[in-house]
């Protein structure tokens, strides 16, 4: 049995692997955000994604695909395309491809579950994307969109009368300066929630047995464990989004411990619903209401908990109908994760950390912050922000002691 200090060690150095491994991903998509933001106008995003239709869905599809990163990166480009006029079926398409149809999160999938879950994340994301287009035509929340593109505005600078010439901007320093200062103010917005998010991931991890995550799914454990019948099948994808809600994990951190529910016994579709569910944790809400407003988070959190339920009870039972449906395997423990290998991902984050570097010191050598004061929502005298402040400092004591107890224990 393991004492309090090597637990809390564990908790701290999973934590800290968590976000070594998605560092790059986080960099990637605020670069991304960050550019879109400067280089790109309303008129020129409206031409080329449009609002509605198979194109625009189609394009914003193969955006998010080629701009593939985590949960929180993704919100905050979705939301520069809903800003910049991207219709809101095409850009929530983007972010459903920017944290499904990712190469990176299927390698892992592979290593850790089977081809089986690979096919899964890829199909799945794009019934995902199906069904949120299908959605959105069947429920169109016209007045929320007008106020969330109202808030949008107000909370952004309003573009010139004459266009930007984005081929001048992106050679000018000028230019990269403004995605400097776009880019810091980005990571300003979420780091708390990340920072947060992270950490009870690993405790979670360390601290809590196993069995408890298995004990919430009905009929796992069992002979039929792979195939429970459909009461216990549609209960596991119901509880799935429940777990990943309180794990506060996003994309890549979620698939250790999915790998541990299936190899206890967790369903397909029950695992599936758990890997889904990255964007219906408590910081994407958190941070979906600061965006839209709360109704059109919750109107998009429906959404998406309506649409991991239906696909992964579709994929479910599209494989067993082919006896395609995974035998039950081993997963492996976050614990025994190695989140320090020498790997693709390691010399990415070295990468993308010169690259922060970099946009950090443009953003200090830039003139006028005061340029981008949209992202200050004037949400700090709040008490969340408070409660979120006190949170963040707890995180980061939490993370310091779990390594400095263990170096002077």
């Amino acid at each position: 049995m393991k004492n309090f200090i090597e637990l809390w060690h564990e908790a701290a150095t999973t934590s800290i692997g968590f976000f070594w491994m998605a560092f790059w991903a986080f960099a990637l998509g605020y670069l991304i955000s960050s550019m879109i933001q400067v280089l790109v106008t309303r008129s020129r995003m409206q031409r080329t994604m449009g609002e509605s239709g198979p194109k625009s869905m189609a394009l914003g599809t193969f955006f998010g695909f080629i701009s593939s990163s985590c949960s929180f990166a993704a919100l905050s480009t979705t939301r520069a395309l809903f800003q910049k006029g991207a219709g809101l079926a095409p850009a929530l398409a983007f972010m459903l491809a920017s944290t499904n149809l990712v190469i990176e999160l299927g390698i892992v999938i592979a290593i850790f579950l089977s081809w089986q879950f690979v096919v899964g994340e890829y199909l799945g994301g794009l019934l995902l994307i199906l069904f949120a287009w299908l959605f959105v035509r069947l429920f169109y929340p016209k007045k929320l969109v007008e106020e969330a593109r109202r808030q949008l505005k107000e909370d952004s600078k309003s573009e010139s009368r004459k266009a930007p010439d984005w081929k001048k901007k992106i050679t000018s320093s000028e230019g990269w300066q403004e995605i400097g200062q776009t880019y810091v103010m980005e990571w300003n917005m979420v780091w708390r929630d990340v920072l947060i998010g992270f950490t009870i991931a690993g405790i979670l991890s360390a601290f809590l047995p196993q069995s408890f995550y298995t004990t919430l799914f009905i009929g796992s454990g069992t002979e039929n464990a792979a195939n429970p019948g459909f009461p216990a099948v549609l209960a596991q994808t119901l509880v799935g989004p429940i777990a990943a809600f309180f794990t506060f994990i996003g994309s890549m951190g979620n698939i250790p411990l999915a790998a541990v529910l299936y190899s206890h016994g967790v369903s397909f579709a029950g695992v599936m619903a758990f890997i889904f569910s990255d964007l219906v944790v408590f910081p994407v809400l958190r941070i979906n209401t600061i965006y839209y407003g709360w109704k059109m988070a919750v109107y998009i959190l429906i959404l998406l908990l309506s649409g991991l339920v239906i696909v992964s009870i579709v994929m479910h039972y599209g494989l067993a109908a082919f006896n395609l449906l995974p035998e039950a395997g081993s997963g492996t423990s976050p614990a025994d994760q190695q989140h320090f290998t020498i790997n693709y991902g390691f010399f990415l984050n070295i990468i993308f950390f010169a690259v922060s570097l970099l946009l950090v010191w443009l953003w200090r050598s830039g003139a006028a912050a005061e340029q981008h004061e949209h992202h200050d929502h004037g949400s700090s005298k709040t008490i969340s922000e408070y409660i979120l402040n006190s949170l963040s400092v707890l995180a980061l004591l939490w993370l310091a002691g779990g390594i400095v107890m263990t170096l002077t224990g």
